[in-house]
């Protein structure tokens, strides 16, 4: 079921000259002194394309540990954009993007690495969207005085900052996009590509976030637990200010449309960078699938990089030769990667950038299933 359409161009006109035109740098107070000095040091992204990883991989693949499951995991993710017939899902979960993977994931769209993605809301909103308004992420320390941070209006992530005045700018913005759409049900797909879409008429947004290189490309973003990050905040302050019109966000629509892709696609891969609910989701379409009755095949390929325990049953969903018990995950061509993912997801993607497989990659553009 196509998702409601936006309204007429005349009112998205009238959204435009709201106050979400203002410019970021006008969104928030004048920073103290301290302030200031604490948010000095923006989190660089590290570029993939920057470096050759290769060589790296390549002798991580001749050692032990968690040096040659990195090594394997990139072999697997370079056989998902090399197969064909694969068509690759990205879930993302954890605090990644903010900690300087962002433009990792954001050139992983841009190279036709990734066909799908399945994200926290956080990661889509909190981070790419919130940079993409102008604003950044800083390095900070974990040793700080999270009462004196509070004082001063300092998000903290581990040991980085965020200015959660401008955090409240990027949710009043959600706020502002959703004012401008039809009132009804919409997947989270849906009002993500209208992110996109907005973010295409700002002149002084930062360029190429992962949210706009998705509409650009016509990758479909899925955010199961939208409003579990600033989305939730802004589109509260919609229905208020909107109560007898307003839009709400069809999980249940995520699901079957993402089950769509999983049929239409075939043979597919999972790259997973943490666990939770994106990794269960995209998962749990085979099974989606089959009560259906439609016959779908288990995900060929899998990597999950985690730091999640398995001990408790749990592993941010399990580990991937245990999703093959539930029919979701064939257990031949999957590998597990304990460790924290910024310090392994660039080699990984640097290694299957520079050996260029995804060059012969025919884009899937799923995103126009649903127009």
């Amino acid at each position: 079921m196509a998702a409601p359409k936006a309204r007429s161009k005349k009112t998205k006109t009238k959204v435009a000259k709201s106050s979400v035109k203002s410019s970021a740098a006008k969104a928030t107070k004048p920073k103290t002194n301290k302030k200031a000095m604490l948010l000095s040091t923006p989190v660089e992204h590290i570029d993939i394309t920057s470096f050759d990883a290769r060589p790296i991989i390549d002798r991580m693949g001749k050692m032990s540990f968690t040096s040659r499951d990195t090594a394997r995991a990139a072999e697997i993710f370079n056989q998902m954009v090399t197969d064909p017939k694969c068509s690759v899902i990205l879930t993302l979960a954890g605090s990644t993007s903010a900690g300087g993977c962002m433009q990792v994931y954001a050139d992983m769209v841009r190279f036709g690495m990734v066909d799908a993605i399945v994200s926290t809301g956080a990661s889509i909103v909190d981070m790419d969207f919130f940079e993409a308004l102008g604003f950044r992420h800083y390095q900070g320390s974990q040793f700080n005085d999270d009462k004196d941070l509070r004082s001063l209006y300092i998000d903290r992530i581990y040991d980085t900052y965020i200015d959660e005045e401008e955090l409240q700018f990027c949710d009043k913005t959600i706020g502002e996009i959703a004012d401008g759409m039809e009132p009804g049900p919409y997947s989270s797909r849906a009002f993500i590509r209208e992110m996109g879409k907005w973010l295409k008429t700002r002149k002084n947004r930062k360029k190429n976030s992962l949210v706009e290189l998705a509409y650009d490309h016509d990758v479909p973003i899925f955010c199961p637990a939208f409003t579990d990050s600033s989305a939730g905040f802004g589109l509260v302050l919609h229905q208020v200010r909107n109560p007898k019109g307003h839009i709400t966000i069809d999980s249940i629509a995520d699901f079957r449309e993402l089950t769509d892709i999983k049929i239409k696609a075939g043979t597919t891969g999972l790259m997973m960078i943490g666990g939770g609910v994106p990794k269960n989701f995209a998962q749990d379409t085979v099974v989606c699938a089959e009560v259906l009755g439609i016959e779908a095949e288990m995900h060929k390929y899998a990597v999950q990089i985690t730091v999640a325990d398995v001990r408790d049953g749990a592993c941010s969903s399990s580990t991937l030769k245990e999703a093959n018990s539930w029919g979701k995950v064939d257990a031949s061509c999957e590998q597990m990667v304990f460790a924290e993912a910024s310090s392994v997801m660039p080699l990984i993607a640097s290694d299957v950038y520079h050996r260029k497989g995804w060059k012969k990659r025919k884009a899937r553009k799923f995103a126009k299933l649903f127009k």
